[in-house]
């Protein structure tokens, strides 16, 4: 083999240099994660798990209550996409490993839920959402018990007031419509921001309707204006030379992120994508793995990064996503997927973490479950919504529809 000179010399001293800058980097984020997120320590009293259960209180409804020995009780509500499916799997891997747990030490019982009996193996959605529902239930137990909302259990409220962005998922609509429907939205809302779609989801390259791409981009900024913040996602439809091209477009109308440009599990392509473009590059909703989101921070993949609450597997393992962002000068603005309860979670995860981002994803209040809330209305003014403080989640699901729920029996 030649020795190199001049500029192959340089070139190879370059690619070590950034190997080495993203080696480090990598190491530096993997001690910024490991740091604790929950902080009980003037609990004193152990909270011990007697029971978890599913509960089923209408069709396509799934609730996750935990129970203490001392009868203190938490509850989640499930999302309803995938948790019917996968309830299972929280009843026979997930529960048994910390039922008799003092789950004051939730991140030890994390872990241990990960090795028992072997669950590492499952990884993925089907097993960190169930795993997310039961962690969402066991902060609210925890919250009961100590009088606390759950950003004062992981650091404190950094704001209580969440700015959101109305995410709309109308790929069958054409430009003009789907335009005319987020103007609605924000005239109903008073939002700040609004996501689109672009072309087919996952559809190598094709576009929902034809045309449809190129028409929506600019019609959305001449209708909304000139301050309105716009924000894109792809799902994942295109080519690296395509989503290059459809970048430049929404580079031309000020478009705040692109969100996944590329199918979401091909890192070095979305990588390929942020280096080409100016506009910042979105993504991590489809990902269970920490090291894959650290990668694609450390080596500058990624701007903006998404974790799905459920689909990672809860807030914990968000909030250290959320660090390792912070510590590379990056947002980390979760996705919240489907109905239910969803838009609750991601307030908390924007109440308790500086590097949230301005705009959280917002798709609506959940007017099919009956709940209340005393210090916040929970829904939209002026773009902003108020999040609760009190205990747990800060709000109480209506007892006659937990007492005539189905409690599910493990399958």
């Amino acid at each position: 083999m030649g020795l190199l000179t001049g500029a192959g010399m340089m070139q190879a001293s370059t690619q070590g240099r950034g190997k080495e800058m993203g080696e480090d980097r990598m190491a530096q984020l993997e001690e910024v994660a490991e740091r604790p997120v929950l902080d009980l320590s003037d609990v004193h009293a152990p909270i011990v798990v007697e029971a978890v259960d599913v509960l089923r209180p209408v069709a396509n409804k799934y609730v996750v209550r935990v129970r203490s020995r001392d009868g203190a009780e938490g509850f989640a509500v499930g999302n309803e996409l995938h948790f019917g499916a996968l309830y299972p799997i929280l009843q026979q891997r997930i529960a048994p490993a910390i039922i008799g747990r003092d789950v004051r030490y939730w991140e030890e019982c994390l872990h241990d839920i990960f090795l028992h009996r072997s669950n590492y193996k499952l990884q993925g959605l089907a097993f960190w959402l169930p795993l997310a529902t039961l962690e969402f239930a066991v902060l609210d137990l925890l919250g009961r018990v100590s009088e606390r909302a759950v950003p004062d259990m992981v650091g404190g409220f950094v704001r209580k007031g969440v700015g959101l962005y109305y995410a709309h998922n109308d790929r069958d609509r054409t430009a003009e419509d789907s335009v005319r429907r987020m103007r609605r939205n924000v005239e109903r809302t008073g939002a700040k921001a609004v996501k689109f779609k672009v072309g087919g989801r996952m559809s190598r390259n094709a576009d929902s309707l034809p045309g449809r791409t190129e028409a929506i981009i600019p019609l959305a900024r001449e209708v909304l204006g000139a301050e309105m913040t716009l924000y894109a996602d792809s799902n994942g439809s295109y080519d690296v030379a395509e989503a290059i091209r459809v970048g430049r477009l929404l580079e031309g109308q000020r478009v705040a992120f692109f969100e996944e440009p590329v199918p979401f599990d091909r890192f070095a392509d979305t990588k390929s994508v942020a280096d080409a473009l100016d506009i910042p590059i979105a993504g991590g909703e489809q990902d269970a793995s920490s090291y894959n989101l650290q990668w694609s921070l450390a080596l500058d993949a990624l701007q903006v990064v998404q974790p799905d609450l459920f689909y990672f597997g809860g807030l914990v393992r968000s909030i250290r996503v959320a660090r390792m962002a912070a510590a590379v000068g990056r947002d980390c603005t979760p996705h919240i997927s489907g109905a239910g309860m969803g838009f609750l979670y991601v307030l908390h995860f924007a109440a308790a973490v500086s590097n949230a981002g301005p705009h959280q994803e917002f798709k609506g209040v959940a007017e099919d479950i009956p709940w209340e809330c005393s210090t916040s209305s929970l829904r939209p003014e002026n773009g902003v919504v108020q999040v609760p403080t009190g205990p747990g989640w800060g709000i109480e699901l209506d007892p006659q529809w937990i007492a005539q729920a189905k409690v599910l029996g493990p399958i």
